[in-house]
């Protein structure tokens, strides 16, 4: 027997005339954080907040923390220094125009230990074009333009502005205890450093890091990097004092290091700081790798949205329709889901023991069925377990549950046929039908769903 609970949450006046509407939300599963934008592009921020326990048909609580406009992208970041971590902290960025948009400003907030408020964050950056404004935030000096995405993962994020046509790859680290905030910056302290920039010669519609790839939405495919190899790329040697007290050279990896080998991208999103008991941390001088968006040197490979059969089906004389890979989000270690511009879903999967940029890479293709076209596309990536749920609107009253069995199986290039057979194995479970439009919907678990209508929010949990 199927069993659904539900919950309706009313959203709290703000203190302002009139109150600015909500555009759209993100959370965190890690700290059951709720991050509310509104349409004056300000956030409301609900940390350790859990929607389906809260009483049915109640209003959200009022905001512990209220982040000021402009914004123009948002993320949260989980940061530790190894997979067992225990002490990990959790960071909700924000991006904004800075002095008429000639450059970006980057505002960092700390969940505090006590769990119950996000706090502003003091953030040490020793490279160039970057500052820390203590009144404002982090200015990058780069143009902001018209827009920024934002995408954020473990200890990384990626930044990607369409007027520089550039993407900036960033580490974050939270600095050791007992380094404070100072000058009302009540989170604690932070160290920011560019890893690598893509030269993008092409749009770049959407980001995501998926366990361990950085995977780029463009025109009719996604373009797949692997992160291991992009922040363990450079370095410099520099002078330094051994532990001896004499002068003596290291050799100095871009800021980072992985539990794993290069290329091993499961263990990709296990990555931690170097060096972080050196006592000279001035000295480390970060090099920042450079990269081509369509480089042949093999750093990236690209999947195209459209199968060989597409392609044979389609008349010379009939004009290809241009997909735009809008929306992707991670299902496993090796799978993710992409939505395109006319709504409709592509599930990719790599195959096992293979780095995504080798030259003879397989990835499996499948385009999914579907009865709607898709408006909205949200999923729980779960390593631990081998089925994925999709969660997929119309942009208008309803909302399908999907559920994809043995996908880590289809993965295995060695199954032949049977991987792609596997991958049919799609189907709607479950379907919820809204009072309200659907504007956003992101998911809480794997079988429990936000959605957000035109003046609340509606929690559902299926089981």
């Amino acid at each position: 027997m199927v069993v659904v609970q539900a919950s309706k949450l009313t959203i709290p006046n703000l203190s302002l005339s009139p109150s600015p509407a909500i555009a759209s939300i993100l959370y965190d599963p890690h700290s059951l954080s709720l991050a509310l934008m509104h349409s004056d592009s300000s956030f409301s921020l609900y940390p350790r907040l859990s929607p389906l326990s809260l009483p049915s048909s109640s209003s959200l609580p009022p905001p512990q923390t209220l982040v000021p406009p402009p914004s123009s992208s948002s993320a949260f970041l989980l940061l530790r220094r190894d997979a067992d971590d225990s002490s990990s902290r959790v960071v909700f960025l924000v991006s904004g125009p800075h002095r008429g948009g000639s450059q970006i400003l980057l505002r960092f907030f700390v969940l505090q230990s006590s769990g119950n408020k996000f706090a502003r964050a003091r953030v040490v950056c020793k490279q160039k074009g970057l500052s820390f404004d203590p009144s404002s935030g982090v200015v990058f000096d780069n143009r902001h333009g018209v827009s920024i995405k934002i995408s954020g993962s473990t200890n990384f994020f990626a930044m990607y502005s369409i007027s520089s046509g550039k993407i900036w790859v960033f580490a974050v680290k939270a600095l050791r205890d007992g380094v404070t905030g100072g000058g009302g910056h009540d989170g604690g302290a932070l160290e920011l450093m560019r890893c690598a920039v893509i030269e993008c010669c092409k749009p770049v519609w959407s980001i995501s890091f998926s366990f361990g790839l950085i995977v780029l939405g463009e025109e009719n495919g996604v373009r797949v990097f692997n992160l291991m190899a992009i922040v363990k790329g450079g370095s410099k040697r520099v002078r330094n004092l051994n532990p001896n007290g004499k002068l003596g050279n290291r050799q100095l990896p871009n800021g980072v290091t992985g539990s794993g080998i290069a290329g091993n991208f499961e263990n990709a999103r296990n990555v931690s700081f170097e060096g972080k008991n050196d006592k000279h941390p001035a000295s480390v001088k970060q090099s920042t790798v450079k990269l081509k968006q369509e480089a042949s040197n093999g750093s990236s490979c690209f999947v195209t949205l459209k199968s060989d059969d597409d392609v044979a089906s389609t008349s010379i004389s009939t004009a290809v329709m241009s997909l735009k890979a809008l929306y992707i989000q991670p299902l496993s270690p090796r799978s993710f889901i992409v939505l395109d511009s006319v709504g409709d879903l592509h599930l990719v999967c790599l195959p096992k023991s293979k780095t995504p940029t080798a030259s003879d890479v397989n990835f499996h293709l499948k385009h999914m069925p579907h009865v709607m076209k898709v408006q909205h596309l949200t999923a729980f990536p779960d390593i631990t377990m081998s089925t994925g749920t999709i969660w997929v609107d119309d942009g208008s009253n309803t909302v399908h549950m999907m559920v994809g069995f043995d996908m880590e199986a289809a993965n295995d290039a060695n199954n032949g046929n049977q991987s792609h057979e596997r991958l049919t194995q799609i189907s709607v479970v479950q379907a919820i039908f809204t009072s309200e439009k659907i504007q956003s919907i992101i998911s809480l678990a794997s079988n429990a769903i936000l959605i957000l209508g035109q003046g609340s929010l509606y929690a559902y949990a299926i089981s």
